[in-house]
């Protein structure tokens, strides 16, 4: 099991790690490593060369967490940007994404079709099948983990399929990267998103990894940077601490992968106090860190204000959608109506969670349920 530094018992619980991991403190010493170096990597003195090893360096061992060449690795400001860079790189091919892609693909390509789910959340491959026949290049985009339900998707059955009709397959893996074993050859994808926020790097840097003979046309333009795929001085702080990340990723996850006796633990009581609860998507394979859990009767800001109270943070659907009063489209897609999915709530656990942190978020959500009423 993930443990933390002792810590008291009125210290605040974050659940939320789907929405942005707090920094490993590995990564920390890596950015303050590089906080020493000076100079743009571009440049050719002694200084430049400097931060430029640095640069390939998290560079190899950003490949090395998916199993790909170091040089097909363009580093961006973050998993949307690599996101656009993928969808609006091949301007040629019509693009068709899953209806549960995160909001950063879907309006990227606001007119693509859609791949519809099955009620468990799970793309359905017939489908893909049929709208690929429709003819005409296309480019294909479907996530490895769904961000709300934690939702494993086939992505290489897709890439198979895909390849059969002559198109190209993205894959947004930001949610997988360090939870699942992650190998983009096995996978199929020609295209691949990863975020060093969510595996414990800093935010404002992601990557688009490329496979051989793929290359979108950039967004970006101005200097040759990223091998003239994105254009601008490369963030070394950002950069290196991502190199970091990875290469934690890749040693912590085992452990990364038992958290999921900690979720399915959770959940087992939660449905025990509060019998009205559902949690979305528990029939398909999920990774084991998630747990998508409906309360109806109770919108999923008012549980997530009343936990915020009790010093637990959590999540109603996608960070990238907070503020916005509307029903997880991801859940609507799985067929849930609006009262259902604008009940959910998303608790998603990371690398210093404990068995504590679910005593103590189960103890506040069992309680609040009490108080609407919604539980004995």
């Amino acid at each position: 099991m993930l443990t933390s530094p002792a810590m008291p018992s009125d210290r605040r619980v974050y659940l939320d790690h789907n929405a942005s991991a707090p920094l490993k403190p590995g990564v920390k010493a890596a950015v303050a490593a590089a906080l020493d170096l000076v100079g743009n990597p571009s440049s050719v003195h002694g200084h430049g060369r400097a931060v430029r090893r640095a640069v390939e360096d998290a560079r190899a061992r950003v490949a090395a967490l998916a199993g790909a060449a170091p040089t097909r690795v363009v580093f961006t400001a973050g998993g949307t940007e690599a996101n656009n860079l993928a969808l609006r790189g091949f301007p040629g091919r019509r693009p068709i994404v899953s209806a549960v892609e995160h909001d950063s693909v879907l309006a990227a390509a606001p007119d693509a079709a859609r791949i519809p789910v099955d009620s468990r959340g799970v793309a359905d491959l017939d489908a893909l099948e049929r709208l690929l026949s429709d003819g005409g290049p296309a480019l294909v985009s479907l996530m490895l983990v769904n961000n709300e339900t934690g939702v494993i998707q086939p992505v290489a059955e897709a890439a198979r399929i895909a390849h059969a009709h002559g198109a190209l397959l993205h894959c947004d893996a930001v949610q997988g990267a360090g939870r699942l074993p992650l190998s983009m050859p096995d996978l199929g994808a020609d295209l691949l998103t990863l975020s060093a926020h969510k595996i414990g790097g800093p935010a404002g840097v992601g990557a688009l990894l490329l496979a051989e003979g793929v290359e979108p046309e950039p967004l970006l333009h101005g200097g040759g940077q990223e091998r003239r795929r994105r254009a601008g001085t490369e963030n070394l702080l950002g950069i290196a601490g991502f190199g970091a990340a990875a290469a934690l990723a890749l040693e912590d996850m085992a452990a990364a992968q038992g958290l999921a006796s900690l979720r399915d633990s959770l959940e087992a009581r939660a449905l025990a106090a509060v019998p009205a609860a559902r949690v979305m998507g528990a029939g398909a394979p999920r990774v084991g860190n998630v747990s998508c859990l409906a309360l109806p009767g109770a919108s999923g800001e008012t549980q997530v204000m009343a936990l915020d109270l009790a010093g637990i943070a959590v999540s109603a659907g996608s960070a990238c959608s907070s503020g916005k009063v509307r029903a997880s489209h991801v859940l609507r897609a799985m067929g849930a109506d609006d009262s259902l999915a604008g009940s959910a709530l998303r608790i998603s656990l990371g690398w210093g969670s404990t068995a504590e942190d679910v005593d103590r978020f189960l103890a506040a959500w069992t309680a609040m349920a009490r108080r609407l009423r919604l539980a004995q």
